[in-house]
Formats: structure tokens, sequence, C-alpha cells
């Protein structure tokens, strides 16, 4: 039998309801299922036995985040089924830029009240970004937290853990002047830089539905809401094939502040703004924003969701590769010696 508190509830916790909730995910969940998974939903702990086979040294790397502000989107849009997937993406996209192939995931969701259909419809969004990083999704939590968050608002973060041979890790100690920085395009915004968004565009009062022209048809919801990439399957397959010396996450703090990390001191990578393929939505926010080019680059990935850093004589067949795994990967610019960190030219 079920346990249930009727004073628990008249406090604003039911616990029925995350029971039916719980239900909801359980085919979601199954989507992920990788053969490393021990055990089923609803234990203390999510269990997973990695495959070290081939490894000489297996070294874990972890990872966590959230959605951020852009869960704002969300409620007004009252759609639920995209936002778990930024929280994976955000998770996985930062593991694979070690080198690591993610293992599994865990969520946690934090609520004013839980609504059964909508926590299985954040679930959902979280299954398909872990199918799409192939990652299992072996827990999570959520938390009804009545008087402490809205009842119709939510916060959602997870945990992510991947593995890499120690010999494999992407450490930028081989990155040198003239190696070739190249592009992975982004779906728009991704999970990063809306609480400037929302002010700029007051998305609160704006009509997030209607198509507009400057957006190609596209609504301002559509095009702001659309799920951060995950870039796990493409990278892998490229470090499978090319010597990849260092990888970006492009998130909060844009180019200048994230892709002088993955660079050793003394170099920076010098980006051909006419090389950069920007989605329109950038522009209508920095025009609505009044935002300077110097802090759009530096807040937004500006079309660039990741970028990595190869040979020059590598960087053709690394393109090509990235190409065929449905990316349209360029060249944007290259590494030079300078203390700058990131040149835009």
């Amino acid at each position: 039998m079920k346990s249930r508190s009727e004073s628990y509830a008249a406090a604003g916790v039911d616990i029925t309801a995350g029971y039916k909730a719980v239900e909801l995910m359980k085919s979601h969940v199954a989507r992920t299922l990788t053969p490393g998974v021990i055990g089923d939903v609803g234990g203390f702990g999510g269990l997973f036995a990695p495959d070290v086979s081939g490894m000489a040294e297996p070294v874990l790397v972890s990872g966590t985040d959230g959605v951020g502000t852009k869960l704002k989107l969300a409620f007004l849009l009252d759609r639920h089924d995209t936002v778990g997937i930024d929280c994976v993406a955000m998770c996985v996209n930062d593991i694979v830029c070690c080198g690591a192939r993610p293992l599994f995931f865990l969520d946690y969701i934090a609520c004013g009240k839980n609504v059964p259909e909508r926590i299985a419809a954040v679930l959902s969004g979280v299954a398909e970004g872990c199918v799409q990083a192939q990652a299992a999704l072996i827990g999570g939590e959520t938390a009804e937290m009545p008087g402490f968050y809205p009842q119709d608002e939510y916060d959602l973060a997870g945990f992510a853990v991947g593995i890499v041979d120690k010999a494999k890790i992407l450490d930028n100690s081989a990155v040198k002047e003239g190696d070739a920085v190249i592009a992975l395009p982004s779906s728009g915004p991704h999970s990063n830089g809306f609480s400037l968004i929302r002010k700029a565009l007051d998305v609160e009062n704006a009509d997030l539905r209607a198509p507009r022209d400057e957006l190609g048809g596209e609504s301002l919801g559509e095009a702001l809401l659309k799920p951060t990439k995950i870039y796990v399957k493409p990278m892998l397959a490229l470090m499978d094939k090319v010597t990849v010396k260092a990888v970006s996450h492009i998130t909060g703090g844009g180019f200048f502040e994230n892709i002088p990390r993955s660079l050793p001191e003394g170099f920076a990578a010098r980006i051909e703004k006419a090389a950069v393929k920007t989605p329109p939505v950038f522009g209508l926010i920095a025009r609505a924003g009044n935002i300077p080019e110097r802090d759009m680059f530096n807040t937004f990935n500006m079309g660039v969701g990741m970028c990595c850093t190869v040979d020059k004589n590598d960087a053709d067949r690394a393109v090509e590769i990235l190409r065929g795994c449905g990316e349209e990967a360029y060249v944007m610019g290259k590494i030079v010696r300078s203390g700058a960190g990131v040149e835009l030219c």
C-alpha cells in the first residue's frame, strides 16, 4: 500500500501526486537504458557498471548545470517538453570537452505544486536529451516545495558522469599557432543569457506566438525555446578520426569567457566575424536591447554552440566528418600567439 499523509497534503505536499509522476516517467526512463544500468527507478541510488574494456586508466568526468531563466519562457508558453533537453545538454556538452563519453545522468526538479503530467513532460525532454547523448537516466528527484516556488513554476537541474581513458583527456597542451578553430552551429541562444533576453525583448509582455518576418516566419517563442544542441555524437566521432586538441562549449559568457578556457596561456583564438553564421534572433535581441557587439559576443553563443581546435592540415577533414554527422561545421578562425584570449576581426 502506498503511503499517504493527510496532514502533509493539507500543508501543500501531495505524496500521491509524486507516485503518479513516477509512473508517468517510467516509459521515458526506459528509452534511455544502456547496458551498464543496474536496477530500476525508485532505489535510493542509481547503479551503473561502466564498460572500461580497452582503457588503460579510466577516468570519470562529471558535470552539473541547470536551465536558468529560460524556464520563464516555458512557463509563459506552457510548454515543458523541451527544457529537459537543455538540462542534459548543458551537462554532457561540458563533459565531451574533456574528451569523455557520457555514461549516465540524474535530474532534480523542484516545484511549487507537483502536477504529474507537467513533471512527466519535463522528464520526456530529459529522456530525449539522454537518448541524444547516449547516456542512461538512472535516477533523479522531484521535490514539491509549496510556499517556496509559485504553484505553476519549477526549477530544473542535472548531473552527468562520463568516462575517458586518461591518455585521451583533452588538455590543450598540443595547441599551437596556426591551428584551425572549427565552429559547430547552435540552434539559437541555447540556455544562456536569458536574463538579458527577457529584459531586452520584454518577453513577459511580448507576443510570443505570432510569426515574425525577421525570424523567417518563426514566432519569438519558437526561436527562443529551441533546445540546446547536444554535440556528443559528432564530437566523439570526430575525436575517433582526427586529433582534436581542444574543445569549447560556448555557454554563458559567450566567446570571450569560454574559448580561452580551452587554450594554453599565451595563445588566443582569432575569430573572423564575417565567418560566424549568426541566426537572426541574435540581431533582434541586439536591436531591441541596444546591446553593443562586444556584449553580445560576451553573453551569447552568437550561433556557435561548440568549437574545436585542430591542426590546420586536418581542418578540411574535420569539417567533412562533422558534416557527415549532420553538423554544418565550418572554419571560423585560427590560433595565434597573443594574450587576448579571443580576437574578433
